[in-house]
């Protein structure tokens, strides 16, 4: 097996244990909080949006710091900082007993956050461009799957062994996955990125990523992505309500919620190998119109199984987004920059996931969660408008073209 293909095959199985053991807690942080005291019902639900929203927060502000430390000393080490640096925080959560103590320490997680995009990172600076879509889809499945089960076995084990114990293993998985990285992963540097006056200034960095209009568009893409996604997840338990009469709530939205997961799994790949091969700024027009198409039914479900049927063909719309946008990055940003633009990529996926939950929730508190939907479904048209406009108005020739 080659060094790359050795490297991917460590990643994949690395990210679905961090991405399953990041979401593996989620589920209960509110029914966590209730156990430091007796508290309110509005107390519990404004601490649980202060500690899930604190941690992507303040990810928004380090991901670039994390992405230009790997373009100078190397994305292993930052593998390794972030990984064993999550798994710490969480070890620590399961001892809490103070509101105040979890918030500080899912901050020092966002601190840290940075293990899934410095990954990718890794892996695209090894792919040649042309085999980006495709390889990056396939990193992408780790992540997705981890995702798609963490929740399920988060839940299971708070209800055999506490919450205490569910942080502890938790972090011990992520500590597995760092280990893997640490003993496994073989990073090959060639000397133009080793030599340290090589490297970009934060201002060349932010140059050329206002130089590229379709660059730009790209990460404010990857904003409105997530501020789209996000905006209906915390209320999709309650919908699922609307549409059931089941007492089986939570394992009915579980459902709900997955199948979005399983639409990912199933074409992330394929849309990354499309992007491969026609263009990633074309698969991912294409992909937010599917995404339009498919979340407006979402509002009109009379029934659970509509629901479901249409979150998972949703799923398969935005699972290669994802991927797509990475290689584009990949394909548009110099080698040696290549992490720091990713981070500042990663920052506007993180700041849409604290902007989503909070659009959603005044949207529906106004007209009526089904609403939210036909919102969502206009962001993802505006999104595709905004690629459109750029794609048109960027010139061929401010295109990177050389093999970085």
């Amino acid at each position: 097996m080659s060094i790359e293909k050795k490297n991917l095959t460590i990643m994949l199985i690395a990210n679905f244990l961090v991405a399953a053991s990041a979401t593996m807690v989620l589920p209960f942080l509110s029914l966590y909080i209730e156990t430091f005291g007796s508290f309110s019902h509005e107390y519990v639900q404004r601490w649980s949006g202060f500690v899930f929203g604190i941690t992507f927060l303040t990810a928004f502000f380090i991901s670039p710091l994390w992405g230009r430390i790997g373009d100078r000393y190397g994305y292993k080490p930052i593998l390794l900082i972030t990984g064993y640096g999550i798994a710490l925080s969480i070890f620590f959560m399961g001892f809490m007993n103070s509101v105040w103590g979890l918030f500080f320490l899912r901050m020092i997680m966002g601190a840290v956050t940075g293990f899934i995009p410095t990954s990718m990172a890794l892996i695209s600076a090894q792919t040649p461009k042309k085999e980006a879509g495709r390889t990056l889809g396939t990193l992408q499945m780790g992540t997705v799957s981890g995702g798609l089960f963490g929740p399920v076995i988060g839940g299971l084990l708070a209800d055999n062994v506490g919450f205490s114990y569910t942080f502890i293993f938790t972090s011990i998985a992520i500590a597995t996955a760092a280990t893997f990285v640490l003993f496994g992963i073989n990073e090959q540097r060639n000397q133009e990125q080793k030599d340290r006056r090589n490297h970009y200034t934060r201002k060349q960095v932010l140059q050329h990523i206002f130089e590229h209009k379709l660059l730009v568009t790209v990460i404010l893409l990857s904003f409105l992505i997530q501020v789209a996604n996000f905006s209906i997840q915390p209320l999709l338990a309650l919908y699922v309500d609307e549409l059931t009469s089941s007492t089986n709530l939570a394992f009915l939205a579980g459902i709900a919620f997955s199948a979005t997961g399983f639409g990912n799994l199933l074409a992330t790949r394929q849309w990354g190998k499309l992007g491969d091969d026609i263009g990633y700024e074309k698969v991912l027009s294409i992909l937010l119109v599917l995404a339009s198409i498919f979340i407006i039914p979402q509002a009109l479900a009379e029934e659970l199984w509509q629901l479901v049927l249409f979150r998972f063909l949703f799923g398969i719309a935005i699972g290669g987004m994802i991927p797509c946008v990475t290689a584009y990055i990949r394909q548009e940003a110099p080698l040696r920059m290549q992490g720091e633009v990713l981070g500042y990529n990663q920052s506007f996926r993180f700041l849409g996931n604290v902007v989503g939950p909070a659009f959603g929730g005044i949207v529906s508190g106004y007209i009526g969660i089904s609403s939210v939907f036909y919102v969502t479904g206009a962001l993802f048209l505006g999104a595709f408008g905004l690629l459109w406009w750029s794609i048109r108005h960027s010139e061929s020739s401010r295109h990177v073209n050389q093999d970085y």
